[in-house]
């Protein structure tokens, strides 16, 4: 790659299974793996992170809104996919989606990346780069290349000694302790596209870590990687060249699953899959994040956590709540471990995202969606499915977030109908893919093109059948070219 790395510059149904929720699913995973790293092992959760504008913090100006407005009002908006037509059958890649729509399989777990896509008849000979693709591909993102194409980045979520914690919270101290001794065998991977959609290499970018959910593409082109354990900590990577990630500890120690940053207001946004989890505000040192500086250190910050005050949580189901931020206790220990009363449960953190004057992030626990209001700091649920009335349920499991610049949040699902739902600005749904034959799978990894016309996204535990079709695996990529219209 010929860009500078600006790491260095820096440097200086349900969410059930088959009727078992996803823990569960990864316990009995547990009995019968024998030993750590085994393949046997699958793993559930996912989630790609914006990296769009983040929140603003009280006092802060509010952002911009759409021409002829105030700044505190956005523009209209219709939603990029409010006119999708229906999901037709399934093609040969057990994808169904709208006319239109051309799907190809990008990579496949113990397989080479080939340059123009993975042969649905079965593995190629040859191919890209000098490992095969990760198991077990989770959150993404992508990052634009100075020739006009672009880096798909994967996250892999294998589990490791420290997931003990994970399924167990009580047993979290000891697995923390053995984790730091045994390196975990999760990775991140990358996918380089030229202009016209070839693979023109693929290389790892971080190793030895442990159950890497989700992340972000930071505004300064790189990428940060989220471990999910107790003890889990963000890992800063360069995507350019292959190497290894740097560890940011001062973006707090829990079960991490995505980041949304702020590159106006300097704000980072992260959320914790944990059933008593809390969602967390990241504020830089005046000297780590300088006013006109292009990035953050990610060296020293303060940690907060939020609290929804009002009518609570039971009244964010009617009406945006008031919230307030406590600085997190003991920030650089176990979250788990150092809980404030007074902040507020978010059942199982997942996909988070900033978009207008808004952050959405996911919880599966309850299958919300959340929208907090950064400019009069409100929170409010605009999807909860225990209460949505049909056409507007058919989303659970709900896991990765990713929002078009149009304003729909599209919501990928860790098993449910295996589907990708936009939530129209109208907050009606719309289905815009779904994945059939591999229920015990996922979907993560949503990312798209820099011009928007191919959509990328992973079936965590999908893969071959063996007869030239796709089944339960240990994880894919797919790409999907959207028609022009869109």
């Amino acid at each position: 790659m010929t860009k500078t790395s600006s790491l260095n510059q820096a440097q200086g149904k349900n969410m059930a299974i088959r009727g078992w929720n996803r823990r569960e699913f990864l316990r009995s995973m547990f009995y019968t793996a024998g030993a750590v790293g085994s393949t046997a092992w699958l793993s559930a959760c996912g989630g790609d992170a914006g990296t769009t504008d983040s929140a603003i913090a009280p006092g802060d100006k509010p952002l911009p809104g759409g021409p002829g407005l105030p700044p505190e009002v956005p523009a209209p908006l219709t939603g990029r996919f409010a006119n999708l037509g229906p999901l037709e059958e399934a093609d040969r890649y057990g994808v169904r989606s709208p006319a239109g729509f051309t799907t190809r399989v990008v990579a496949i777990n113990h397989e080479l990346p080939q340059p123009t896509g993975m042969a649905a008849e079965g593995p190629q000979t040859g191919g890209i780069g000098n490992r095969p693709w990760h198991m077990f591909p989770d959150g993404a993102g992508v990052v634009p290349r100075d020739n006009g194409g672009w880096i798909y980045i994967s996250n892999s979520e294998v589990p490791g000694i420290g997931t003990i914690g994970f399924l167990y919270p009580a047993l979290s101290g000891l697995a923390n302790a053995a984790e730091a001794l045994v390196p975990g065998l999760a990775q991140v991977g990358t996918l380089v596209f030229d202009p016209d959609g070839t693979i023109v290499d693929s290389y790892t970018i971080l190793s030895g870590t442990t159950f890497n959910c989700a992340g972000c593409v930071t505004p300064w082109q790189t990428w940060l990687s989220c471990e999910e354990f107790p003890n889990g900590q963000v890992w800063e990577c360069d995507p350019f060249q292959a190497g290894e990630g740097l560890a940011r500890p001062t973006l707090g120690f829990f079960s991490h699953e995505a980041i949304a940053i702020d590159p106006n207001q300097r704000r980072l946004y992260l959320t914790e899959d944990m059933p008593d989890g809390r969602f967390y505000r990241w504020i830089p040192d005046p000297a780590d994040w300088p006013e006109g500086a292009d990035r953050a250190a990610l060296q020293a910050g303060r940690l907060q956590v939020m609290a929804v005050a009002g009518d609570g949580v039971a009244g964010a189901l009617t009406a945006p709540q008031p919230i307030r931020w406590i600085d997190a206790r003991n920030p650089h220990q176990p979250q788990n471990e150092n809980r404030i009363p007074e902040s507020t449960v978010f059942d199982g953190g997942e996909g988070v995202w900033y978009f207008n004057g808004i952050v959405y992030f996911a919880t599966k626990g309850d299958d919300r969606i959340w929208a907090l209001d950064v400019i009069n700091q409100t929170i409010e649920i605009i999807y909860d499915r225990a209460t949505a009335e049909a056409p507007n349920n058919i989303l659970s499991g709900v896991d990765n977030l990713f929002v078009t610049n149009q304003g729909d949040v599209l919501v990928a699902e860790d098993g449910g109908d295996m589907q990708i739902v936009a939530i129209l600005p109208d907050r009606t749904l719309k289905p815009i893919v779904q994945v059939v034959g591999q229920d015990a799978s996922e979907i993560a990894g949503v990312a798209f093109s820099p011009d928007g016309r191919r959509m990328y996204f992973t079936s965590d535990r999908g893969g071959r059948d063996g007869r030239g079709g796709f089944t339960n695996g240990l994880g894919m990529v797919y790409e999907v070219l959207l028609p022009q219209n869109l």
